[in-house]
């Protein structure tokens, strides 16, 4: 178990008026899917306005391929919308709203610099916070997935700073070219039915709650979006984003002093 911080509003950054948190996930934005990019942007620039902060529990992006992707001098569509959605987040700052990250399991290589370009902070997976009297543990979610061996074995490796540098070794147009077959087997792969190997285990759950002395649990990742009564607490699932469908789908948990709230976009 990961030995977490805890941390109070004052250290989150949140504004001392006790404005609520915001949380969201997966909303695997691309410029292959232009309405959920405008719906992103349209929760930055205006929901987001009632935030104290805002938590982004994991798969920001479809995928990312590295902080070098920000430089000015890269050329292309993929490049230039990283650089969009970056210079959105950092009007979160300016006007005195705090931003969380987490990593997913497709944005695992959001590093330092996207942190300082975006004006936001970074958070280990787990993490506690406590917020108007509420203890609550944050996670991306794939970490929960035990049954799913095979996939907790790659996160391992994918999470190994070795691995990591020799993948950013290698030059970015290659990189670009994996990151864009990765995201047309998911996208091809969405459409199918999830076994539960691939959701959480309540093995892990169990630990995860009890190991950070918490009873409500936020998480993304499952796409199983519902607050989900365990022996230990409630554990809350965050939904995806995909509005760029027949049937369209995201939203957001809203906290403030009346609890949490699940809110459509």
């Amino acid at each position: 178990m990961v030995d977490t911080k805890t941390f109070d509003r004052k250290t989150a950054g949140a504004a001392p008026d006790a404005r609520p948190l915001f949380f969201i996930a997966d909303l695997h934005l691309s410029e292959a899917i232009p309405k959920t990019v405008a719906a992103f942007e349209q929760f930055i620039d205006v929901t987001a306005n009632e935030a104290g902060a805002v938590f982004i529990l994991g798969d920001l992006f479809e995928f990312w391929i590295g902080d070098d992707i920000l430089d000015a001098s890269v050329a292309g569509e993929r490049a230039e919308f990283a650089r969009r959605v970056t210079r959105r987040l950092h009007t979160l700052a300016e006007r005195g709203i705090g931003l969380y990250v987490m990593h997913g399991n497709r944005d695992f290589l959001l590093g330092r610099r996207f942190m300082r370009e975006a004006g936001a902070k970074l958070l280990p997976d787990p993490f506690v916070t406590t917020a108007f009297g509420t203890r609550i543990v944050l996670a991306h979610g794939d970490g929960l997935c035990t049954a799913d061996r095979g996939y907790q074995y790659f996160r391992g490796f994918a999470r190994n700073a070795f691995a990591q540098q020799l993948f950013l070794s290698l030059p970015l147009k290659t990189r670009l070219n994996i990151g864009q077959k990765m995201r047309m087997k998911s996208r091809d792969a969405r459409g199918a039915d999830m076994s539960a190997k691939y959701d959480v285990t309540k093995r892990a759950v169990s630990a995860l709650f009890i190991g950070n002395r918490t009873n409500t649990m936020i998480h993304g990742h499952t796409h199983r979006p519902a607050m989900h009564r365990e022996v230990e607490g409630a554990r809350w699932v965050l939904p995806d984003w995909d509005l760029d469908i027949e049937a369209p789908r995201g939203g957001y948990l809203r906290l403030d002093a009346e609890g949490l709230e699940a809110m459509p976009l």
